[in-house]
């Protein structure tokens, strides 16, 4: 079995996996790899043939596509099932998916909301051959859909749909979602409503709750502006649209720098007129017109929060060359 020994290189993984993404790491060959894909090409190095035979799959295998918000995408957990040096890349590169400033709160909320073993109740599945073409490196459990792939997977951002959510304080979370990892995106979102004028927050306000959460179906992307609900951003003044910016930009924050900006770009590339926001009236927990669930859709993507009971999040970005 191909495993790392050296203790040196584990501890230094123990304590800095929090801030590896943002330094530099061996180039590959010619070309430098981003930290996370370098790290799943490591992990795959170590892993033995029966663990290849669980955690492995041809890149276009059909699994590689889906996402829940509550599932593994394999059956053991990667406490049961890898090496501690093997957890410690796994956890390397899921911190490494994420920005400096939000980093300890998503790993953290990882561990709030998985079981006993915390973190390790995740699971993982490697699609493709790092190192030699196409790979995406996935990792799943509950409230956790989140991907890697060295941009395997053309025009799509994040590799494909992910998901995030969090029951912070309770299942049954107050209006004011305390603890909460991403109750920020939602504030976010709330001072664009409020910026609204009420010819407007009448376009965005939907007399309704959310739609349906049905796994991958969840967020599947239209295509057309037709049956979008919301106010179109091209029913915003200039001021309000910087604010819709800006709110993607906040929603944005948590990933990786080249996640961000990869997704900024095809989300610009579907057009920002084309933007609707929508918020749902009936699941306004405290009845606090601080709207719980809300979502920003377009042709060519979705982003649907759900803060009704506890936060649910739904991401799913493509080139609108590609839907």
């Amino acid at each position: 079995m191909s495993l790392i020994r050296n203790n040196s290189r584990r501890q230094f993984l123990k304590t800095s996996g929090a801030t590896l993404a943002a330094t530099s790491l061996p180039v590959i060959g010619r070309a430098e790899k981003p930290a996370g894909e370098t790290l799943v090409q490591q992990l795959y190095g170590t892993l033995t043939e029966d663990q290849r035979k669980t955690l492995c799959f041809p890149f276009e295998h059909k699994l590689r596509s889906k996402v829940d918000n509550n599932w593994h995408i394999t059956k053991p957990h990667i406490a049961d099932f890898c090496t501690p040096d093997q957890q410690d890349l796994i956890r390397a590169i899921f911190n490494g998916l994420h920005s400096e400033e939000y980093r300890k709160a998503v790993f953290n909320q990882v561990v709030h909301d998985s079981g006993r073993k915390g973190f390790g109740e995740s699971s993982i599945a490697i699609f493709g051959e790092p190192g030699t073409g196409k790979f995406e490196f996935v990792i799943t459990g509950r409230h956790c859909t989140r991907r890697c792939d060295g941009d395997s997977v053309e025009g799509i951002a994040f590799g494909g749909p992910i998901f995030y959510g969090h029951a912070a304080d309770s299942f049954y979370e107050g209006p004011d979602h305390k603890g909460s990892a991403y109750w920020y995106q939602a504030k976010s979102a709330n001072a664009l409503y409020n910026a609204l004028d009420g010819r407007q927050r009448k376009l965005a306000l939907i007399d309704d709750v959310g739609p349906d959460e049905r796994k991958t179906r969840t967020v599947m992307l239209k295509g057309k502006s037709e049956g979008i609900m919301g106010i179109p951003g091209s029913e915003l003044s200039a001021d309000q649209k910087g604010l819709l910016k800006q709110t993607l930009a906040d929603l944005l924050a948590m990933f990786r720098k080249q996640d961000a900006d990869e997704a900024q770009r095809l989300i610009e590339a579907g057009g920002y007129d084309k933007l609707h926001m929508a918020y749902f009236k009936q699941q306004d927990i405290g009845k606090d017109k601080v709207w719980d669930v809300w979502q920003v859709e377009s042709p060519n993507m979705i982003w649907y929060f759900r803060g009704d009971p506890h936060v649910h999040a739904w991401l799913h970005i493509k080139d609108p060359a590609h839907v």
